[in-house]
């Protein structure tokens, strides 16, 4: 399996893929985050460029016209390469992760 040289381990299996009740067959699949970014240079918490690889098996449903659904994917390997604050620039060491409030993703769903 090739692995990508800029990958960064640390930020590996940061999220999972959950079912969202009430979405179209297709378009369900949110993603809740156990862990957040900070960036230390300019504070943000909000705004980051992640460069990611995903690997995923998907259940591909084509209509008789040719309309493509995705109704399952299940994500096999997710791993974040590089962030990359949106405010400041700044990447690398400077991004930290930190974790996620988790009441605030409970209430959210």
């Amino acid at each position: 399996m090739f692995v990508f040289p800029a990958a960064r381990p640390e930020f590996a299996g940061f999220c999972e893929p959950v079912r969202v009740p009430g979405r179209p067959r297709g378009r369900g699949y949110d993603r809740r985050v156990s862990t957040r970014y900070r960036c230390n240079a300019c504070g943000n918490l909000t705004r980051f460029d992640v460069l990611a690889t995903r690997r995923t098996r998907a259940f591909h449903h084509y209509s008789i016209g040719g309309e493509l659904t995705i109704e399952e994917e299940d994500v096999l390997e997710d791993r974040v390469e590089e962030v990359t604050c949106r405010w400041c620039g700044a990447t690398g060491d400077a991004i930290e992760r930190v974790p996620a409030d988790v009441r605030s993703i409970e209430e959210s769903a």
